[in-house]
């Protein structure tokens, strides 16, 4: 007979991680994680490698939008565990459950011995208790499923978010007798609205003639759609989204004003508002059009973090869950007869939008933005990082039944190829569309190697103007000239095969069908567009004759 290899701490991880539910996990092994990376060997849970810390960080937060579960992140200790910050705060900002599990220096150098091991941070919890929702440290291996639990529950708990776990390189490796992992049992507390704030939020809807709501990422992330419909065609409320709130609400519905966030127009229809019921948004810069929007009704606000309730606006402030909320108000309020007047204010909106726009020669972003549209399987999910194309999508693409997402949570470059291939992990088979700038790009080249590997349907759309657009815009019209976003880059399409990955240079014209052909190919593919785009004026200053 075979001897049974004895179990250790890096085994109680990973029994933990499947009792809880994980399938997959993310992460780039180290030094002092071994013993978790080892235990993977003998467990069920797939594993996808980055090739860095960060990306590894943004492909698990893209599995957690995705799967509106929690998306475990393996990482190794001091350098390693650093390195996901970034995609940590992207995590944070947009609410995504990330559960990071890094290894930490032997037990006999922490409380600050300074022992001298390789990665030793003084205290290397303190790097992220400004970033997660919740730290979690372990020093012996029967704490690793109640810590573990424990996190998990925490991600889960609205608002959703990253949560970190440190557990000792000794304990890892160590062998056990703890009992394998059985069951466990992370159910996180629900967050229903108190009646009497539903009550009075229902009678000053039902007494408002111009109400309207502004639906933040909360919406979606709550799964709360279908009663925003309802309770929109209830109160005859147009309905604007947010941009990390699309899909909260159909495009095409006559009571949509889409997402024109940054239009002064859209701003204006809900500062004229009597009351304005804002569901999952704490009203931030990109929600608030640069915090001009001054609203002169009565606001009411849902938002399940208690940190961006009234934050930026006095309002009737209700601490829930949106889909719960949007229900019981959906209950409360008393339904109106049907008219077009709303449809008609909605639609005269989207017309002064449109001519807007028209007057500012604008045609080749557009036809781009659309061929884009067009390629894309409705069903598809998109990942956008920080580039000019992908603040045209904030306002002007419509999601229709896939899933998109970008990095404006906190902004940082590099988001859109790893994030799209932790989306592919979660729906094999299932096309997955990125969008990056050339500088964006050049944070994520190394992840081509990654979707090579796992032969993820992912395309790469790498926009090439020739350096960070958007802050050469930025600089030409503050400053009058840029400095330092110009920047020489490698010939991608020639890069991408160089990885085994399939390559096209296309062009404004030929975008449609190449990026259609891309899409439809199994496996991953890049395809490059060199463009100079532009933004729309912006409009976040009140408009004078």
């Amino acid at each position: 007979m075979t001897a049974q290899p004895s179990r250790n701490g890096g085994d109680l991880v990973v029994e933990s991680l499947a009792a809880l539910g994980a399938t997959t996990v993310f992460g780039l092994p180290g030094q002092h994680a071994l013993g978790t990376f080892d235990a993977l060997r003998r467990s069920p849970l797939d594993y996808v490698g980055l090739r860095v810390e960060n990306n590894a960080g943004f492909a698990a937060d893209a599995f957690a939008r995705v799967t509106g579960t929690v998306a475990p992140l393996l990482v190794s200790t001091g350098p390693g565990a650093l390195m996901t910050l970034a995609a940590l705060q992207e995590s944070a900002a947009a609410s995504a459950p990330v559960l990071g599990i890094s290894s930490q220096i032997p037990t006999a150098g922490l409380g600050g011995r300074r022992r001298g091991h390789l990665h030793e941070l003084t205290d290397q919890s303190a790097s992220f208790r400004d970033v997660v929702k919740s730290v979690h440290t372990v020093r012996s291996a029967s704490q690793i499923p109640s810590a573990l639990a424990a996190a998990w529950a925490s991600a889960l708990e609205a608002p959703h978010g990253p949560v970190w776990v440190e557990i000792p390189q000794d304990v890892l490796l160590a062998p056990t007798t703890v009992p394998p992992v059985g069951k466990l049992t992370a159910a996180p507390r629900p967050l229903p609205p108190r009646d009497e704030l539903v009550d009075a939020a229902a009678a000053l809807l039902d007494a408002a003639e111009r109400p309207a709501v502004l639906a933040g990422g909360g919406t979606v992330r709550a799964g709360a759609q279908r009663e925003l419909l309802a309770l929109a065609e209830k109160l005859g409320a147009p309905v604007a989204t947010t941009f990390g709130g699309k899909g909260a609400f159909p495009w095409e519905h006559p009571l949509s004003l889409r997402s024109w966030m940054e239009d002064r127009h859209t701003t204006d229809f809900l500062e004229d508002a009597d009351v304005l019921l804002v569901v999952g948004s704490g009203l931030g810069e990109l929600s608030s059009n640069y915090h001009t929007f001054a609203p002169r009704g009565r606001v009411v606000q849902i938002e399940a973090d208690l940190g961006k309730l009234e934050s930026v606006h006095p309002a009737l402030g209700i601490h829930a869950d949106a889909g719960l909320t949007l229900a019981a108000l959906d209950r409360a309020v008393t339904p109106r007869p049907r008219t077009d007047a709303a449809a008609a204010r909605a639609t005269a909106l989207l017309t002064r939008v449109r001519e807007r726009l028209a007057a500012q020669d604008l045609e080749t972003e557009q036809s781009v933005l659309a061929a884009v549209r067009d390629a894309l399987p409705d069903d598809a999910p998109s990942f956008w990082d920080m580039t000019i194309l992908a603040y045209w999508a904030w306002s002007a693409f419509d999601p229709r039944s896939g899933a998109f997402h970008s990095a404006q949570g906190a902004g940082g470059l590099g988001y859109g190829l790893p994030a799209a291939l932790g989306a592919a992990a979660a729906a094999p088979g299932t096309p997955v569309l990125a969008v990056s700038g050339d500088g964006g790009a050049m944070y994520s080249l190394a992840e081509l190697a990654t979707a090579r590997q796992h032969d993820l349907p992912v395309t790469w759309l790498v926009v090439d103007d020739g350096g960070y657009g958007i802050l050469r815009e930025y600089m030409d019209d503050a400053f009058g000239e840029e400095t330092g976003t110009r920047l020489a880059r490698p010939d991608f399409a020639a890069l991408a095969r160089s990885f085994g990955v399939p390559a096209t240079v296309t062009s404004p014209g030929r975008l449609r069908e190449d990026l259609s052909a891309a899409l439809a190919a199994p496996g991953p593919s890049v395809v490059v567009l060199p463009a100079v785009l532009r933004m729309f004026a912006p409009t976040h200053l009140p408009e004078h004759p």
